[in-house]
């Protein structure tokens, strides 16, 4: 198996000196793709509830000759067809041509366009989903409300609960840094490459290989939450029954909601660093400063804080 892996072919292939011989246009295209993040035959999903195109070409419509428009509505796939540049457009000088069928093309402004679209792609429209300043807003608040709630009920049923009465398993904390770190991560790179981000927006992997590293650590802290909360659940089925388990969950999520709102926010002002410092010396102290099991029942498996007789099967344990 070693042998197998490590041992490839490459093939080099034949160097010609025209090899980078391009045309103006591809050139154009190359050039318009580096800065703008899609070009020619891009697929995007309109998200809008309608949006308008003209059937004939800018000049004509700038010119203000009459002009046929059509119109293509939420949901609905569209491709790019053709991309020109208007110089004496005074409002946008780029022009896109889209088209949703063979019968259905036409002109429209690039800053119009990409507000009512976006790339068809499933990892596309769920960044689309989280971005949307008012949802943020509105779910912000609807979580705070709840966490408070969450809260306040589990203190209230002395429920376990992660950092203040939690159980004895050091997954969810881990999970609730892991949250505090894909937030600081996701605000950072909007704040110091956001480039970046939009490229990775049109051109959306899951794979962390296949992207910067900043973007790559990213993707590696989302994968990791979901080995982690796997973990969480596990856990939880082992420990606590269904309705303490459940509470537990809820009280988790909450958390977790907070955290990611918390540090999502106040990374763009650069107070989240620190705060991010401080969030995991609390979350590590207030895991390790609990007793914990060290024992484990010779015969039902359960965890023990010391040796004598099990209280759950009654086994005595030396």
């Amino acid at each position: 198996m070693p042998l197998v892996l490590l041992t490839a072919c490459y093939n080099q292939g034949q160097q010609t000196p025209d090899a980078w011989d391009l045309t103006q246009q591809q050139l154009d295209s190359i050039s318009f793709y580096t800065t703008h993040h899609y070009t020619q035959n891009y697929n995007f999903q309109v998200r809008a509830d309608s949006m308008a195109i003209i059937k004939q070409l800018p000049a004509e419509a700038l010119s203000e000759m009459p002009v046929d428009t059509l119109t293509v509505y939420k949901h609905e796939r569209i491709v790019v067809a053709d991309i020109t540049t208007v110089p004496a457009d005074t409002i946008d000088s780029i022009w896109v041509k889209v088209a949703r069928d063979q019968f259905t093309s036409g002109w429209i402004h690039e800053h119009d366009m990409l507000e009512a679209v976006s790339p068809d792609d499933p990892i596309s429209e769920f960044i689309d989903f989280f971005s949307d300043a008012h949802l943020l807003i509105f779910l912000g608040l609807i979580v705070l409300v709840g966490a408070v709630v969450v809260i306040r009920k589990l203190n209230i049923r002395q429920a376990k609960l992660v950092h203040f009465n939690d159980i004895p398993s050091f997954y969810p904390t881990v999970l609730c840094i892991l949250v505090a770190t894909a937030a600081v991560l996701y605000s950072s790179i909007q704040l110091f490459d956001p480039e970046k981000w939009r490229h990775f927006y049109y051109h959306p992997t899951l794979n962390p290989y296949a992207v910067p590293p900043m973007l790559g650590a990213f993707l590696v802290s989302l994968w990791a939450m979901l080995i982690v909360a796997i973990a969480v659940i596990d856990d939880m089925r082992r420990l606590l029954s269904f309705a303490d388990a459940l509470l537990y969950l809820l009280g988790l999520g909450a958390v977790c909601a907070v955290v990611y709102i918390v540090f999502s926010f106040f990374t763009l002002y650069y107070i989240g660093y620190l705060l991010y410092v401080v969030y995991v010396a609390f979350a590590l102290w207030s895991y390790f400063r609990r007793p914990r099991p060290r024992y484990q029942c010779g015969r039902c498996g359960a965890t023990l804080y010391e040796k004598g007789t099990c209280p759950h099967c009654g086994a005595l344990n030396e």
